[in-house]
């Protein structure tokens, strides 16, 4: 299994690009194993040579089974109330317009909740949100912005009716926060970070990674942000040591890059 395994990561990096040496090994296999058992399959060479080097919609799957896309708006919504209370006031003190980055975006849910948040305290031309994800597949659901309830069942009534038309219980992101938001595609352990970014939210994403990548991960957050800037992670990804990064502890998960 070991010796499958370690020639199904190398395969798997010559045709998408994804290194999986980056995640956790243990959770990784397991994962994968229940995926490609779904389908037959008996080992991860197997899975490789007779479905993914042949089936594309089968490395979509793949990607988005990797990717673990498990989203929805204001997750961990408290977190989401101090980020919009304590940092938001500080950000459009800044020059305008921000620099938003959404790393690891999945079906959208994030990005589409930063610009709903932004869009209460600054006009839309005085931000724009870089929403990314390594996954094509959950890139178009996002710019198409439509969701189940499940999606929003950390939303109030109130909040529904601000962010979304509601037709035949679903519910679609209003024009007005697809606006400052761009798509694209983005490989966090492989592609080139954007630069001079005011704002990263990168949230339950790190817990799924080795340590050597997580380091690898915040450093180049870190230099992508400008001075003063903000990081903005999950309520399980606390960073220790921050100051290695030229980060410090600001509020609970929301880290500030450091100006000398």
């Amino acid at each position: 299994m070991t010796e499958d395994y370690a020639r199904f990561q190398y395969v798997v990096k010559q045709k998408t690009g994804l290194d999986l040496t980056l995640y956790k090994e243990k959770q990784m296999k397991r994962r994968l194993q229940n995926f490609y058992e779904r389908y037959q399959f008996q080992s991860f060479m197997e899975f490789f040579e007779q479905g993914l080097a042949r089936d594309d919609k089968l490395v979509h799957q793949f990607l988005d089974r990797v990717t673990i896309n498990v989203s929805e708006f204001y997750r961990n919504k408290e977190r989401w109330l101090e980020f919009e209370r304590e940092i938001v006031p500080i950000l459009k003190e800044q020059h305008l317009p921000l620099s938003i980055w959404s790393a690891a975006c999945s079906t959208g849910e994030e990005p589409y909740t930063l610009s709903m948040v932004f869009h209460k305290q600054l006009q839309a031309n005085d931000y724009h949100i870089l929403a990314t994800d390594l996954d094509p597949t959950v890139l178009e659901a996002a710019k198409v912005g439509q969701y189940s309830e499940r999606s929003l069942r950390s939303l109030h009534e109130r909040e529904k009716h601000f962010g979304f038309h509601e037709r035949n219980r679903v519910f679609e992101v209003k024009g007005q926060f697809k606006q400052p938001i761009t798509f694209e595609r983005h490989n966090l352990l492989q592609d080139r970070y954007p630069s001079h970014v005011d704002l990263i939210v990168c949230r339950n994403v790190l817990i799924y990674m080795t340590d050597i990548a997580k380091q690898q991960i915040i450093t180049q957050f870190s230099a992508a942000l400008k001075p003063g800037g903000f990081l903005f992670v999950g309520s399980t990804e606390q960073l220790f040591s921050p100051d290695k990064y030229g980060l410090e502890n600001y509020k609970s998960f929301i880290y500030r890059k450091k100006t000398s």
